[in-house]
This record gives structure tokens, sequence and C-alpha cells, in this order.
């Protein structure tokens, strides 16, 4: 039996960026979305660029242009025309119906990869949620190409399947997993209280930073890298070795990106609560990226949004290995001159790579464990193998019938050592 492989779809490419944006920067837009485009399975075929004053209320270009994308567009045989903003529905439909070729922006675009990249029941939930926000202003035009296109970027995950669904059934569709999505951060929050004990780290940053690479290198187990954009959604948590006795758990969070639909934002808040509760958070940046400055601008105000703004934070700055050597001195410099957060300066696939992070994660391990003085009695012995457990014992003295230890604990320990009446004196 012969397996016909599904047309690929053709797609042209839109920007239309505001005056007062640097020439530079639209290259780098038009790029990345380009570098969407491909995620999502489809060819660019050409592109059209506009500088605008404001958006036009109809066609968002001007309507000269739009005319003028009508026929590049479809003289490139494109079956698909992607904006790098943010449409509304009007503007959509009557650019559909102007060109005769389908019509996404940016938004629908993401919304379409996550669609194709989750893995989990959670992040599917997280994607449909997002995306049913998204149609729910937008049936009028969706309804009409689902009608006679099936699949496609763009049309993959729930939209396939709510042909026939109308405001009220999405409605309650969106109730119905906003409920699930609350039973999941329950689970997660009850997750997350056997962790207290261990330091948690979470990473964040820009899509394709190198995060899933940098926590493959610190734990070494196997997690999911691709050089591609949003090569991973699910949050991952590994336990890591830090050295010296000390371990810890990283997790690797969702890549953020310019312009990340708002919907999407909030659909993911569960999987992102992972990063608000850690302890300390790496912002990994991939140095090697001439745009990297502007893309952790664009993290920077995603963790805002979150409410992570002022949440302990460590820049990591990823892919030094793509730098030529001489100049890692003076993007040290340079980082300390610009942030206050501290950082370190890594390589995911160079050997020992990694081990400023490793060294920087131990001592932050020693500065949330508080080093006390404890006196107890030898009889104690299931006080005793709990404090040998769970911290981390400098130094021991056995005096007849009573033990001395100095040592290192989590907050949590300490509190239930006092609560039992253990004599506690803080480390001077």
């Amino acid at each position: 039996m012969i397996e016909l492989a599904p047309p690929v779809e053709k797609a042209f490419l839109v920007a239309a960026p505001l005056k007062g944006v640097q020439p530079e920067l639209v290259d780098e837009y038009i790029g990345e979305l380009g570098r969407l485009t491909d995620t999502a399975g489809a060819v660019v075929v050409g592109e059209i660029r506009q500088r605008l004053d404001s958006p036009h209320p109809k066609y968002y270009l001007g309507e000269g242009k739009a005319h003028e994308l009508r026929e590049e567009a479809t003289a490139q045989g494109a079956s698909l025309i992607i904006f790098d903003e943010e449409l509304s529905p009007a503007q959509g439909k009557n650019l559909e119906k102007l060109t005769g070729i389908r019509i996404m922006d940016r938004a629908e675009l993401i919304l379409d990869i996550f669609a194709t990249r989750a893995r989990t029941a959670e992040a599917k939930l997280q994607v449909e949620l997002a995306q049913l926000q998204y149609m729910l202003p937008r049936l009028a035009r969706m309804w009409t190409h689902l009608s006679r296109v099936r699949g496609g970027v763009g049309m993959r995950g729930p939209g396939e399947t709510q042909l026939e669904t109308d405001r009220r059934l999405i409605g309650l569709r969106i109730a119905r997993l906003k409920e699930d999505l609350e039973r999941v951060a329950k689970q997660r929050a009850t997750q997350r209280k056997g962790r207290e004990n261990v330091l948690q780290a979470a990473l964040v940053g820009y899509t394709n930073a190198g995060k899933s690479s940098v926590l493959r290198g610190l734990s070494g187990t196997d997690v999911f890298v691709e050089d591609r954009l949003f090569a991973t959604l699910d949050a991952t948590t590994r336990t890591v070795d830090l050295g010296e006795g000390y371990e810890g758990l990283v997790t690797d969070t969702v890549g953020f990106i310019r312009k990340l639909p708002h919907h999407l934002v909030a659909s993911f808040r569960a999987t992102l609560e992972e990063a608000g509760e850690a302890d300390l958070l790496l912002h990994t940046i991939d140095l090697s990226h001439p745009g990297w400055e502007e893309q952790k601008q664009v993290v920077d105000e995603v963790l805002a949004g979150l409410g992570l703004g002022e949440k302990p934070t460590v820049l990591v700055f990823n892919k030094t290995d793509r730098l030529p050597h001489e100049e890692e001195a003076a993007w040290r410099d340079r980082a300390a001159a610009l942030y206050e957060e501290p950082s370190v300066f890594v390589s995911a696939v160079a050997a020992d790579g990694l081990e400023p992070l490793r060294t920087l994660l131990r001592e932050k391990v020693q500065e949330v464990r508080a080093e006390v003085d404890i006196r107890l009695p030898a009889s104690q012995g299931a006080t005793m193998a709990e404090i040998y457990r769970e911290g981390e014992v400098l130094n021991r003295e056995d005096e007849g019938a009573v033990v001395h230890l100095r040592a290192r604990l989590p907050a949590a320990v300490l509190g239930r050592l006092r609560q039992r009446g253990v004599e506690v004196l803080d480390g001077a």
C-alpha cells in the first residue's frame, strides 16, 4: 500500500511594523516568523513588508499594499498568508475575501505549533483552552475555512473536531477546561510540598535559548532537545547532582517569544507556577544570538506580567562555545555593568561547560540551609537519622549520653525539630 504524504503548505509572510522600529529589528522579526513557519511545517515562498503609521482598519495594510499582497501571493502559489502582527477578526475576514487565500496571524501560528508539540495531557488541555479562546471571536471566518479545508497549518488540534460547534458549546468547553486545569494546579501544589527541603530552580528564557540542553547537561538524563522554536512545551523536572553531596531540583519551563499570545500565557499559568514556586529562576540567554538583549527584555516583561519580576534570578549566558574565546571576558564585563542579577557563562555542549552553573547552584543550596548547633540525647536515634538524611552534618561530638551536632538544615526541618523540643542554637 502506498502512503501519500499530505501536501506541504506554501506560506507567504507579511511584516507591517509601525514606523520607528529599527530596520535590523524588522529583519529579525520576519526571520523569526519564518522559523515559526518552518516549525509549523510550512514552506516560505515569499514575503512583503510595509511600514505603517497605524494599522489600516480594513486590511491592516494599506489598500494598495493589500492588492499587491494578493498578486504576489497568488503568483507564488501560496496556500497561506501569515501576518507577523495580530489581526482583528474583521481584518482577517476582509483579507481572505480579497486574496482568496487563508489568512493567519502570528498568534494563530504559535497556537498551532503548540497544538502539534503538546505531549502530556496537561499541555493538551492548555493548548485547547488557548485555541478556543482565540477562535471564539473569529467563528464566522474560521467555520467558512474549516468547511472546505481539512488539516494544515492552523487547522490542527480542537479546530478540526469542532466544525459544528457554536459559541454556547465552546463556552461550556472553555469552562470545563478551566476546571480541569485548576485540578491540575492543585495536584502540582501537592507535589511541590514534597520538595520543600530541596533547592528548586526553574529554567526560563526565550524559546531556543538552550534551556533543555542545559537541563540535560546538568542532570545527565534524557531530555528532548531540538534546534527549533518551541521544541518542548511540558515542564520537566530533574534531580541534579551539584557535587560535594548536594542535590537540587531543576525544572525546564516553556519558552517565551515576542508577542506571545496572551491566551497562551493564561492557559499555561499552571505550568508556569513551577517557576513561581521555585527558589531561584535561571534566566537562560542565547549569547550567540545577535538580538539577545531584546530577547532578555521580552522574557523580563512576560515574567513581570506573571508577577515574577522580583523573583531571585541568575542570568545564565548560554552557548558561549559559539563565541570567539577572546570575546567572553568582554561579555562578562558588559553583563556585570548592565544587569544587577548575578550571572554565569556556560556551554551545554563543551566539556565542563556547565560547571559554573553547578557551582553557583551548590552555593545557593548552602545559602538556603541555615548552619546551626544541635544538642540532643543519644537515645533519639530517629531524630539524629533525620538530621543526617535531610541536612549536612559538619561536625559531631559525643559527650556521654548527649550528642552535639553542627549542621546545615533546611528551614522546614529546623521547624520540626524545634516543635519537638530539640535544643537548636543558631550557628555563629
